[in-house]
C-alpha cells in the first residue's frame, strides 16, 4: 500500500463516520415520505447550501478540472460552463423560488400543478420521470468511473490481488474499486434518506475545506510564480483569449499537445460561444430532477430556497479552485514525478491523484484522501436519494399501489436505491473517460431538456402533449445524433460531438415540442390560471394573466424581467470571479488578483442592492 497507516485509519474513520450517521438518523428518515427525501422540510437553508456545494464537489468533476487547469490554464475557468455551472445564478435569482412556490415532493410531482391531470399531464408527468432516471443512471456512471480511476492511484492492484478470490485484468480494476465504494455510500443514504446525506455532506465539507486550504499553501511555498513560468507555454496565466486556443506545449510536455488535439477545443471562441449559448437556454429551463432540485424542494419557503442556491457557489468555488490550483502548479513543475500510466497510455484524468501521491505530506494525505472520497460519496448518495424519489413517489405510489404505508414505502425506496446502483454499475463498466460522460451528459441528454423546459416557465401555451413529445424526441436524439454525427465526421472528437450536434439536438425537440402544442388544444384553463398565479412567473403569459387579474383585481404580476437578467448577468460575473480568485492568489498573480477583487466587491454590492434587499418582496 502507497500511503502511510494514519492516513488510511483517517479514511477508515471517516467511512465508519458516515455510516453511523446512516444509522443514527434510520428512525427520524422513516417517519414518512418528506422525511425521508426532504428531511421533513426542517433543514436550514445554510445546511442544504452546504450539502449542495459538497454533492458538487465530486470526485470525478475535480479530476476533470485539474485536468483542464494543467492543460489549457487560465483559460480553462470558461470550459465549465459546459455544465453549466452558472446554473446556480439563475437558480439564486428567481426559478429556486419559482420551484419551491410549487410545494411539491418531487420534479416530476411539479408536471401536475403546471399541466394537470389530463392525458396529456400524465404523459408529460411519465417523461420527467424517465428523464430523471436516465440522467440519474449517467451520473451515478460518471461517479463510478471517476471514484475507481482516483483509488487505483492508491491502492495498486498487486497488494489486494492475493486477498481476492478472481483476478481482474488491469482495465478492470478502477470498476472493482468504483463497486467498493458506492456500496458504501448506497448504505449510508438508504437508511437516512436526505438527513443522512445533508450531516455527512457537512462533515464532508468540513474535510475539504481543511484539505483544500491546506494544498494551496502548500503549492504557494514549493513553487515559484518564475519556476511555473518556465514550466508552462505562453499565455497559460491569462483568461482571455483569441479566434483559436493558440497554447503549445510543445518542448515542455508534448503529449499535452495531443490532449488538446483530442479534445476538439483549439477553435476556443467557436467553442465558448456555444458552451455559453447552451448554457443560458440550459439554466433558464430550470434544474433537471436530480439532487439539486430535492434540495430546492427541501427548503422552508421560497427565500430560503433563493438563499441556498446562491450560498452553493459562494462556498464552493473558492475553496474548490484553490485546491485544483495547488495541486496543478504542483503538477506541471514537478511532472517527472507523477505517474499517469493506466492501461498502458498516459491518463491526464490520473493527475489529481497522481499530485496527491506524490505532494501532499502525511495526515494531510489522509484528510485529502477521505475528503474527496467524502465528495464522491456525497454526489453519489444524493443521486441515488433523487431515483427512488421518482420512481416510488410518482411511478409505485401514483400508480400501482396508491394506499401504500409509510412502510412499505420506504421499503420500496431501499429496493429502487440498490437497483439502480447495479444498474448504473454495469454502465460504466463499459466507459473509459470521464470527459466522455460529463459531455454526453451535459451536451447530449441536457440538449434534448431544454427547449420543453424553458418553454414549461415561460410560454403558457406548451401543453402536456407538448412537453412529452418535445422531451421524447430530445432524449431518443440524445442518443443517436452524437454517433450520427462521429458517423459522418470521422476526424471529429467523440468526446466533443454532443456539443457539436446540441444545436441539431435544440432545433429537432424544439419543433417537436411547439408544433405538437400548436396542433393539440391547450390545458385546462383552471390549471393554467392556478399554476400561474401561485408560482407568479413572468414571461408569454398574457391570456392567463388577464383572467387571473379579471378574476382577482388585486392580484400583482410579476414585472422583474429586466432586474432579475440583470441579476442574473452580474451573478454570473461574480461567480466567474470566485473562480478565477483563488487561482490568481495561488500562482501569485497580485495584479490580477487586485483587478478580481475590485469586480468581485462591485458585483457583490449591485447584487446586495438589486437581489438581496428585494428578496423578501419578490420571494413571497
Amino acid at each position: 500500500m502507497q500511503i502511510a497507516v494514519i492516513d488510511m485509519a483517517i479514511v477508515a474513520a471517516y467511512l465508519l463516520a458516515i455510516v453511523a450517521i446512516g444509522f443514527y438518523l434510520k428512525k427520524r428518515a422513516s417517519k414518512d415520505m418528506q422525511a425521508y427525501y426532504q428531511g421533513g422540510r426542517k433543514l436550514p437553508w445554510y445546511m442544504l447550501g452546504l450539502s449542495n456545494a459538497s454533492g458538487m464537489f465530486d470526485i470525478s468533476g475535480t479530476m476533470w478540472l485539474v485536468t483542464l487547469l494543467f492543460v489549457y490554464g487560465l483559460k480553462s475557468i470558461w470550459i465549465p460552463w459546459l455544465w453549466p455551472v452558472f446554473n446556480q445564478v439563475f437558480l439564486m435569482v428567481y426559478l429556486s423560488i419559482w420551484l419551491r412556490r410549487s410545494n411539491v415532493l418531487t420534479g416530476a410531482e411539479w408536471m401536475r400543478t403546471r399541466f394537470g391531470d389530463s392525458h396529456g399531464g400524465k404523459l408529460s408527468h411519465f417523461v420527467v420521470v424517465l428523464f430523471a432516471i436516465i440522467g440519474v443512471l449517467g451520473f451515478l456512471a460518471y461517479g463510478f468511473v471517476g471514484v475507481g480511476k482516483f483509488v487505483e492511484i492508491f491502492i495498486p492492484y498487486e497488494v489486494v490481488s492475493p486477498y481476492l478470490p478472481f483476478s481482474l485484468s488491469p482495465e478492470f480494476v478502477p470498476h472493482f474499486y468504483g463497486i467498493a465504494f458506492t456500496a458504501i455510500a448506497t448504505l449510508y443514504v438508504m437508511l437516512g434518506g436526505m438527513m443522512s446525506i445533508v450531516w455527512a455532506d457537512v462533515l464532508q465539507f468540513t474535510i475539504m475545506t481543511v484539505a483544500a486550504i491546506a494544498i494551496g499553501f502548500i503549492a504557494m511555498a514549493q513553487v515559484t510564480p518564475e519556476t511555473l513560468a518556465a514550466a508552462t507555454p505562453d499565455g497559460w496565466d491569462n483568461p482571455f483569449f483569441a479566434w483559436s486556443l493558440s497554447l503549445d506545449w510543445a518542448g515542455i510536455i508534448d503529449e499535452v499537445n495531443e490532449k488538446i488535439l483530442s479534445d476538439g477545443y483549439s477553435l476556443f471562441s467557436i467553442f465558448v460561444m456555444m458552451m455559453l449559448f447552451k448554457g443560458v437556454l440550459v439554466s433558464a429551463a430550470g434544474p433537471a430532477p436530480n439532487y439539486d432540485m430535492q434540495k430546492i424542494l427541501a427548503t422552508k419557503s421560497p427565500k430560503e430556497g433563493a438563499l441556498m442556491s446562491g450560498f452553493v457557489s459562494i462556498v464552493l468555488m473558492p475553496i474548490r479552485y484553490f485546491m485544483i490550483a495547488g495541486f496543478t502548479v504542483l503538477a506541471i513543475v514537478y511532472y517527472e514525478r507523477l505517474d499517469l500510466m493506466s492501461g498502458g497510455s498516459i491518463d491526464f484524468e490520473n493527475i489529481l491523484p497522481s499530485a496527491i501521491l506524490e505532494f501532499a505530506p502525511v495526515g494531510i494525505l489522509g484528510i485529502l484522501l477521505a475528503g474527496l472520497i467524502a465528495a464522491f460519496m456525497s454526489t453519489f448518495a444524493a443521486t441515488v436519494n433523487a431515483a427512488p424519489a421518482y420512481l416510488v413517489n410518482d411511478i409505485y405510489h401514483r400508480y400501482i399501489n396508491p394506499s401504500a404505508s409509510n412502510k412499505t414505502l420506504i421499503r420500496a425506496s431501499y429496493l429502487i436505491s440498490v437497483s439502480v446502483v447495479v444498474i448504473s454499475t454495469l454502465i460504466g463498466l463499459y466507459v473509459q473517460s470521464i470527459n466522455s460522460v460529463l459531455q454526453w451528459l451535459v451536451s447530449g441528454l441536457w440538449g434534448g431538456y431544454v427547449v420543453s423546459n424553458v418553454l414549461k416557465w415561460y410560454w403558457w401555451r406548451l401543453n402536456g402533449y407538448g412537453y412529452f413529445v418535445g422531451m421524447l424526441a430530445g432524449i431518443a436524439g440524445a442518443l443517436v445524433f452524437p454517433p450520427v454525427c462521429i458517423a459522418l465526421f470521422p476526424e471529429l472528437s467523440s468526446d466533443i460531438a454532443p456539443l457539436t450536434v446540441f444545436p441539431v439536438l435544440l432545433v429537432f425537440s424544439g419543433l417537436a415540442c411547439v408544433l405538437v402544442s400548436i396542433y393539440t388544444p391547450h390545458d385546462d384553463m383552471k390549471v393554467l390560471k392556478s399554476f400561474y398565479k401561485q408560482v407568479r412567473p413572468w414571461g408569454f403569459w398574457g391570456p392567463i394573466k388577464a383572467q387571473v387579474m379579471a378574476d382577482d383585481p388585486n392580484f400583482e404580476p410579476n414585472k422583474n424581467f429586466k432586474n432579475d437578467m440583470f441579476n442574473v448577468a452580474t451573478g454570473v460575473v461574480m461567480q466567474t470571479c470566485l473562480v478565477a480568485l483563488p487561482i490568481f492568489i495561488v500562482i501569485k498573480e497580485w495584479g490580477s488578483v487586485s483587478t478580481t477583487v475590485v469586480i468581485l466587491a462591485v458585483s457583490a454590492a449591485l447584487l446586495k442592492r438589486n437581489w438581496y434587499n428585494k428578496l423578501d418582496e419578490n420571494a413571497a
